[in-house]
C-alpha cells in the first residue's frame, strides 16, 4: 500500500515536471522565431461611369470586375492583410470638383472577412468620374504603418479626368515619402494615352503595367500581384544622403532608397575595418522624361579629398536605370589599431553623381530614385594576378618576353665569342 502511494507521488510529480518544463519550452521556441510582418495589399477600382461600356467577354466592365474580385477574394493568402478603395463610385452627378474628390475606402485593410468584402463589393455600380490621383494619395494613408511590404493594385479603364492633379507626379511623391510602396496597374482598355499615364504611375514606384481585356486575366494578373506581395522580399532602407562627406549618414551593409535631383551630388560614408573589402553600387532610375547623354559616377574618396578608386557608367538614348560599382580592399595592418586591441577603421566616403538632363518643363523634384547597395566582406589574402604591382593581366607575355629576349641574348654572345675564338685558332 505504502508502496503504491510512493509510486503514485512520484509519477506525479515526473508528469508536473514534465508539464512545467513543456510550459517553459514552447514560449522559448516561439521566441527563438518571431512573427514575420504581415504585407499590406490595397485594391483601387475605378467605378466611375465608363465601366458600364460592355465590351469584356460581352459583358460590361464593371460585370467583369466584380467576378474577378470575388475569384481574387478567394485565393488571397491567410498573411495578406488586404482593403478596397473606390473611385468615382458614390457621387452622380456634374459638379466636378465634388466629383474629382469622389474616393472612399471601401473596405478596411486588415485580416480579410471573404464574405462581409464580397457583400461590399456586390453593392458597387458605375457612378462618377475618374480620379486616380486622389485615389492612389488615400491608399497610401491606408496603408500607414508595419514594417511588411505594402502595394497597390490600381484596376481602371480611363485615364484621370481630374486634372491639374497628375497621377504619374502623385506617383513619384508616394515613391519619394521612402516608405517602398509598389503601384501596380491594370487598365481595361487597350489605349495609347492611357497605357502612357498607367505605365508611368508603375515605374514611377516600382511597379508593373499590364493590359487586360478577359476576366480570366484581369483575376488572374490580379492574384499573381496579391501573391507576390506574400512573397518575402529584402525591403531596403530610406536614407537621405549629403552635400559633404563630413555631413555624410553612416551606412551598415545593406540595400538602401534615395533621392537625387538633376545635378545634384550625394554623400555617404561607409566604415571599412583591415582586412575588408567595400563593394557598393548604385544605380539611378528615369522615372520621367530624359535627354539623351547620360552617366552615373560612384567615388570612394578619403575624408581627406583623396580619390581611392572610381566606377563609372554611360549611356546615349532613353534608358529606365544605369548603374555603376567599385570594389576596395583594405589591407591588413599591423599595427593598425586604435589603442584597445580592436583594428582602426577607415572612414570611406561615397559620392555619388549622375549626369541626367531633361527639358526645363520636366519637374525637378522629388528627385530620381537611387538604389545604393553596400557590402563589406572579407578582404583577398593574396593578388589573383601580378596586377597588384601595376603590370595588368598580359604579366605573363611580358614575362615570356622578357625570357625569350634573355635567352636569345646569351646564345648570341656564346655564338659570336665561339665564332672568335675558331677564327682566331685558324
Amino acid at each position: 500500500m505504502i508502496t503504491s502511494k510512493r509510486l503514485t507521488t512520484g509519477v506525479a510529480i515526473a508528469l508536473a515536471t514534465l508539464a512545467a518544463g513543456l510550459g517553459t519550452a514552447i514560449p522559448a521556441a516561439a521566441d527563438e522565431a518571431p512573427a514575420a510582418p504581415s504585407p499590406k495589399v490595397e485594391l483601387v477600382l475605378d467605378v466611375s461611369g465608363s465601366m458600364r461600356t460592355r465590351d469584356i467577354d460581352g459583358q460590361s466592365r464593371m460585370t467583369a470586375a466584380k467576378q474577378a474580385f470575388n475569384d481574387v477574394l478567394d485565393a488571397v493568402p491567410e498573411q495578406v492583410q488586404l482593403g478596397i478603395r473606390t473611385l468615382g463610385a458614390n457621387y452622380p452627378g456634374e459638379d466636378r470638383e465634388v466629383g474629382c474628390k469622389d474616393t472612399r475606402q471601401l473596405y478596411p485593410v486588415g485580416p480579410l472577412d471573404r464574405t462581409e468584402a464580397k457583400t461590399a463589393v456586390a453593392t458597387l455600380a458605375p457612378t462618377g468620374f475618374t480620379p486616380i490621383g486622389p485615389a492612389l494619395l488615400g491608399a497610401a494613408d491606408d496603408l500607414e504603418g508595419g514594417e511588411g511590404s505594402r502595394r497597390i493594385v490600381l484596376i481602371t479603364d480611363g485615364e484621370d479626368t481630374c486634372g491639374p492633379l497628375d497621377p504619374c507626379e502623385v506617383a513619384r511623391e508616394i515613391a519619394a515619402r521612402g516608405t517602398h510602396l509598389v503601384v501596380d496597374t491594370l487598365g481595361l482598355v487597350p489605349n495609347a494615352k492611357i497605357r502612357q499615364q498607367l505605365t508611368c504611375i508603375a515605374e514611377a514606384t516600382g511597379g508593373t503595367y499590364t493590359a487586360v481585356q478577359h476576366k480570366e486575366e484581369l483575376s488572374g494578373r490580379v492574384k499573381q500581384l496579391v501573391d507576390r506581395a506574400a512573397e518575402p522580399t529584402v525591403t531596403p532602407v530610406a536614407t537621405e544622403g549629403a552635400k559633404s562627406c563630413s555631413a555624410a549618414p553612416a551606412l551598415k551593409p545593406g540595400l538602401y532608397t534615395d533621392r537625387a535631383k538633376i545635378a545634384q551630388h550625394r554623400w555617404y560614408r561607409v566604415d571599412v575595418l583591415p582586412g575588408q573589402e567595400l563593394r557598393a553600387s548604385a544605380s539611378v532610375a528615369a522615372d520621367r522624361a530624359v535627354d539623351e547623354d547620360y552617366g552615373v559616377l560612384l567615388r570612394a574618396v578619403t575624408v581627406h579629398g583623396r580619390e581611392i578608386v572610381r566606377g563609372s557608367e554611360a549611356g546615349a538614348g532613353r534608358t529606365d536605370v544605369i548603374s555603376s560599382g567599385l570594389r576596395y580592399p583594405k589591407a591588413e595592418v599591423a599595427d593598425g589599431d586604435d589603442g584597445d586591441g580592436k583594428p582602426a577603421a577607415e572612414t570611406v566616403c561615397l559620392q555619388l553623381a549622375h549626369s541626367f538632363s531633361a527639358p526645363a518643363s520636366v519637374k525637378r523634384s522629388p528627385g530620381l530614385p537611387v538604389e545604393l547597395t553596400v557590402d563589406l566582406v572579407d578582404g583577398p589574402g593574396a593578388a589573383s594576378d601580378v596586377a597588384a604591382f601595376g603590370l595588368g593581366r598580359g604579366w605573363w607575355l611580358l614575362g615570356a618576353l622578357v625570357l625569350t629576349g634573355l635567352v636569345a641574348g646569351l646564345l648570341t654572345g656564346w655564338l659570336s665569342r665561339w665564332r672568335v675564338a675558331v677564327w682566331r685558332t685558324n
